[in-house]
């Protein structure tokens, strides 16, 4: 019984505004009977508790106990790009994934499908094998929509190329690295409608955002919009590490060698508010269950929406729908995929 049904399927958006208060109206699956939890697989918007809380923290406590051998730690930061090339050579016929999700979450990248939506231009920051890429051009019906795809990775950008969708008539795949120290030479500054990026911020090493958000606010045309999603502080991926697997503080090596950093809200306005429009900074915390063996997992995922200001506007210009996060407001040391 432990197979998906019909009524564990997303269909509504499952990302709460960090600030929302708790009576807000939220759809979704929600578990309001506790002796109901192994009912279905999955549940959104996972309250959590002091167990919860405290049982994180020690699991933290732990891995802090045993970090990375710090003799390793350079080699891991220096072998990135290759540890990401062995993923992908190991991976290159699994893992391509439809995210069904991103049309509930993100449904700006699909108003751009329409077939009178006239030129737009969309990049996936971090393609892997196109999971965003290929949704977007297979059910477009927009003559004027070219979609950019890049990756870190090499192998990824060869996967993509080789996906019989891929059509350099109407999306191009290259390797670029979101860090480096200027935008791709394939695309022309402040060029792009909207940049896809999905799990991608969490694989640079810390020093480098700044860097990244450079690059974003100058690859975006003015009004465009960044649509992200990435792992969030105390995700059941993190509370899991085994010990010499803490890079530092929340960042982390996996077995394969790739890098992964947990994120909070606060970090993600920080990030993001001095140079964009904050319209969404969102938490998706879901439990997942195994009905057979009776476990419950706690996931969580932060969510973003950030639009350049236009021309003559000052950086993070509100808009009517913008998050404004201070000290007194802000979600720190709490916990948050599909």
């Amino acid at each position: 019984m432990s197979a998906s049904t019909e009524d564990d399927k997303k269909r509504a958006s499952s990302s709460r505004d960090v600030n929302a208060p708790s009576d807000a109206a939220f759809g979704g699956r929600i578990l309001v009977d506790e002796s109901a939890v192994f009912e279905q697989n999955a549940w959104d918007h996972a309250t959590w508790g002091e167990e919860q809380i405290q049982h994180a923290k020690n699991e933290i406590a732990r891995q802090q106990l045993n970090p990375v051998p710090e003799e390793l730690v350079e080699t891991y930061h220096a072998e990135a790009a290759e540890n990401w090339n062995k993923f992908y050579a190991k991976n290159e016929n699994k893992f391509f994934k439809d995210r069904h999700w991103i049309r509930i979450e993100f449904p700006e990248l699909f108003q751009m499908i329409e077939a009178d939506a006239g030129k737009k231009t969309v990049m996936e920051i971090g393609c892997g094998a196109g999971n965003t890429m290929f949704p977007l051009l297979i059910e477009s019906k927009n003559p004027n929509l070219f979609v950019y795809a890049c990756d870190f990775s090499s192998t990824a950008v060869d996967v993509v190329k080789n996906n019989p969708e891929y059509d350099p008539k109407r999306g191009q795949a290259f390797v670029w690295d979101l860090a480096g120290d200027d935008i791709p030479p394939e695309v022309e500054p402040e060029s792009m409608d909207v940049l896809v990026l999905i799990f991608v911020l969490s694989a640079l090493h810390p020093d480098k955002w700044e860097q990244a958000m450079k690059n974003l606010y100058k690859l975006l045309k003015p009004g465009g919009l960044i649509v992200f999603r990435d792992y969030g502080r105390y995700d059941m991926a993190q509370l899991r590490f085994k010990k010499n697997r803490l890079l530092s503080d929340n960042f982390y090596v996996r077995g394969d060698g790739t890098r992964v950093y947990f994120f909070e809200s606060d970090e993600i306005v920080q990030l993001f508010g001095s140079r964009f429009t904050i319209e969404q900074n969102a938490v998706d915390r879901r439990l997942i269950v195994n009905r057979l063996r009776k476990v419950k997992m706690y996931r969580v995922w932060l969510q973003g929406k950030f639009r350049k200001p236009l021309e003559g506007q000052a950086p993070g210009t509100p808009s009517a729908t913008t998050v404004v996060t201070d000290d007194s407001t802000a979600e720190g040391g709490e916990a948050d995929e599909n």
